[in-house]
């Protein structure tokens, strides 16, 4: 059948990882709001896996859940904004969550290759990194 063999046009691929990058980024940004929300809470007794105390990891995270989310949701700077983003849904997996059961750090597990995923296909045509970065000879 043609709907299994076709490739996607150039405009349909932009606009499929418009939606995921979207999507992805307004789902990890609401994380980041809830930290945001209850920071005076949660600065004294967040997850320190990387050492730097509880208040600085809280501040990476919201940086790269909610900070990096805007950017990502945007299409600026992607692939840089993903890097936090993704690294830190690796630290929550592999360290944080380490010892608990696959169903406590699935949610980090997905958001992770989601995010590596983008990083990989890039932004799409629908970005500001297509409008700034894009060859002059496509322009």
């Amino acid at each position: 059948m043609i709907i299994y063999s076709a490739p996607l046009k150039e405009n349909a691929q932009s606009a499929t990882l418009l939606i995921f990058r979207v999507a992805f980024a307004i789902l990890l940004m609401l994380h980041g709001w809830q930290k945001i929300q209850n920071y005076s809470m949660l600065s004294s007794v967040f997850p320190d896996p990387i050492g730097l105390g509880p208040q600085i990891s809280l501040t990476l995270a919201i940086s790269a859940e909610f900070v990096a989310g805007l950017f990502v949701i945007a299409g600026f700077l992607t692939r840089l904004a993903l890097i936090p983003m993704a690294f830190t849904m690796g630290v929550a997996f592999f360290v944080t969550h380490a010892a608990d059961p696959f169903q406590v750090k699935e949610l980090a597990f997905v958001y992770m290759v989601a995010l590596v995923i983008l990083f990989i296909a890039g932004p799409g045509k629908f970005s500001v990194d297509n409008l700034l970065f894009k060859p002059s000879s496509q322009k």
